[in-house]
């Protein structure tokens, strides 16, 4: 083999390898930009998710939040445009089921979502159980019964010294005075307890609902007056939350839905969180509060009184100033008719002198 064979085998073999290096190069490339482009637009997806599930949620409490009144067991917001009904749920003891029961329940949540044709919200509220209501009412109901048994106590007394009831009588008697005692001890009882976890504030409650709302746009394009589309939002809103009712029932869930002073009730824990545990709804009523929540005066009325001091303000300063250069106007006109009138007396006295 000569020299000439030998080098063009070199160059060849050399050809090849930087060849294939280049194709391998060029499969690395095209990979890494295609991760690169795969990982930016995952990230473009996963950003406009949150975004949009962000302002979805946002979205949601403020418009379940923001309400004009509540009439006909109806949240009316938006001066009228959105009405919105609650189902109130109890929940279920999930993890102390036994398997057929959970299948059972998630079977009848599916079911539940199966059956929805129109937007809900769940929604959750937490509260801390307010005893006080309970102590008073367990007071109210052993005090009954202490008198009770102090009648009876004094009627058995008589019953005694009156001699004229039998043995078998008396017997009976002493039996309802022992039920009663009993009775009393355990009401006591009962006080003492409650008492005692009334002491413990981190005592919770979880409250579960399901907001159903309800916009006109649904009827269409006829024209109904506003209390027409009131008693329609009224009579659908119903359908829908009793449909909902009889389909949580499937999961074991009871539902009820709530009516006005519950209403009222849920949007007064949610926009007095803290003062709700010490000065609840039936406080406020009964101190004659006849607005649900008002801490301040409109503030459009506070920018109408502050104009019309600022007015009233600059009117008054005003006024002064016209006086003030009418004043002197006046002091410069009379100053050049006393000088007139001078000027007039001495030429008359030297006339008389001449």
């Amino acid at each position: 083999m000569d020299l000439i064979t030998i080098l063009i085998i070199a160059v060849s073999f050399v050809l090849i390898v930087m060849l294939i290096l280049l194709i391998c190069l060029a499969i690395v490339y095209f990979k890494s930009k295609g991760k690169k482009e795969e990982k930016k637009t995952a990230s473009q997806e996963v950003q406009k998710i949150k975004k949009n599930y962000a302002a979805y949620e946002s979205a949601s409490v403020l418009d379940f939040m923001d309400f004009d009144k509540i009439e006909d067991n109806m949240i009316i917001q938006k001066n009228g445009t959105r009405f919105v009904m609650v189902v109130e749920c109890q929940g279920v003891n999930y993890d102390l089921m036994s398997e057929a029961e959970k299948i059972g329940v998630e079977e009848g949540f599916v079911q539940f979502l199966n059956t929805l044709r129109h937007p809900v919200q769940l929604y959750m509220q937490t509260r801390t159980i307010n005893l006080e209501d309970s102590i008073h009412n367990y007071k109210s109901r052993v005090d009954e019964v202490e008198r009770e048994l102090q009648k009876r106590k004094n009627r058995y007394e008589q019953m005694k010294k009156s001699g004229a009831y039998s043995q078998e009588q008396l017997d009976k008697e002493f039996f309802e005075i022992t039920k009663q005692q009993n009775l009393y001890e355990y009401g006591k009882d009962v006080v003492f307890n409650t008492e005692r976890m009334s002491l413990n504030k981190n005592v919770l409650s979880k409250k579960y609902y399901i907001v159903i709302p309800y916009v006109p746009e649904e009827i269409g394009n006829e024209s109904f007056d506003k209390e027409e589309i009131k008693n329609i939002a009224f009579s659908e809103l119903y359908t829908r939350a009793q449909s909902i009712v009889r389909t949580i029932a499937a999961c074991g869930v009871n539902g009820s839905i709530m009516d006005s002073y519950e209403l009222a009730d849920l949007l007064y824990v949610a926009y007095n969180r803290d003062e709700a545990e010490v000065y609840g709804l039936n406080r406020a009523l009964k101190a004659g509060y006849d607005e649900l929540y008002s801490t301040a005066p409109d503030v459009m009325e506070k920018k109408m009184k502050e104009l019309r001091e600022r007015i009233e303000k600059e009117a008054y300063d005003r006024a002064n100033q016209e006086i003030e250069r009418a004043q002197t106007e006046l002091e410069k006109e009379y100053s050049n008719i006393q000088k007139k009138r001078n000027g007039l007396s001495n030429r008359r006295k030297s006339q008389k002198i001449n």
